[in-house]
């Protein structure tokens, strides 16, 4: 009976209001300081810099007070110039916060140098096709005497001979000296 009592009591009728109100207020209080925070509703549109020179888009991107973050790109485009954005994250025209991190893609100055593999000593076909693989080209043959027919004796970039594992930019064009199957 004492129990009941006190749940009709003024005292728990306001103890429960007052800690509803405090609840309220507390919980107004932190929702409206994280809006704040987390600058709600306040974004800016990211420029469209493809295409743009690297020091013009940093620039830019200052301007509306974003990060950056340049990414190496491992593609060399010809037709786009040295040093131009090729690409970005988050894309143009989408909506984000000040301060945001935008990544660019430039175009480097030239072709990534890669090693050049072992084709001396396999067939004119085998060398082709490893080549072109791995993005060289191959321009001109020329044939010396030696009893390996279509065998790859020599490989040469810009008229000098390279060796195996020598680092050459990308997509070179190379010629190869090839065996004419004569003694």
């Amino acid at each position: 009976m004492k129990i009941l009592d006190h749940f009709k009591s003024k005292s728990l009728f306001k103890h429960t209001i007052l800690m509803l109100m405090i609840v309220f207020i507390v919980f107004f209080i932190v929702y409206n300081s994280l809006k704040i925070y987390t600058k709600h509703n306040s974004y800016i549109e990211v420029p469209d810099l493809s295409g743009m020179n690297l020091d013009e888009a940093l620039s830019t991107l200052e301007d509306n007070r974003l990060r950056y973050e340049v990414l190496d790109s491992s593609k060399f485009f010809v037709e786009i110039p040295n040093y131009s954005i090729i690409s970005q994250i988050p894309k143009e025209f989408e909506l984000v916060k000040k301060n945001r991190k935008i990544y660019l893609n430039v175009n480097p100055k030239n072709f990534q140098k890669i090693s050049l593999p072992n084709v001396v000593q396999i067939t004119k076909r085998n060398a082709e096709s490893i080549l072109t693989a791995l993005g060289f080209q191959v321009r001109d043959y020329s044939y010396v005497d030696n009893i390996g027919k279509d065998m790859v004796l020599d490989v040469l970039f810009e008229g000098e001979k390279i060796l195996p594992g020598q680092k050459i930019p990308l997509n070179s064009e190379l010629d190869l000296i090839l065996g004419n199957g004569k003694r």
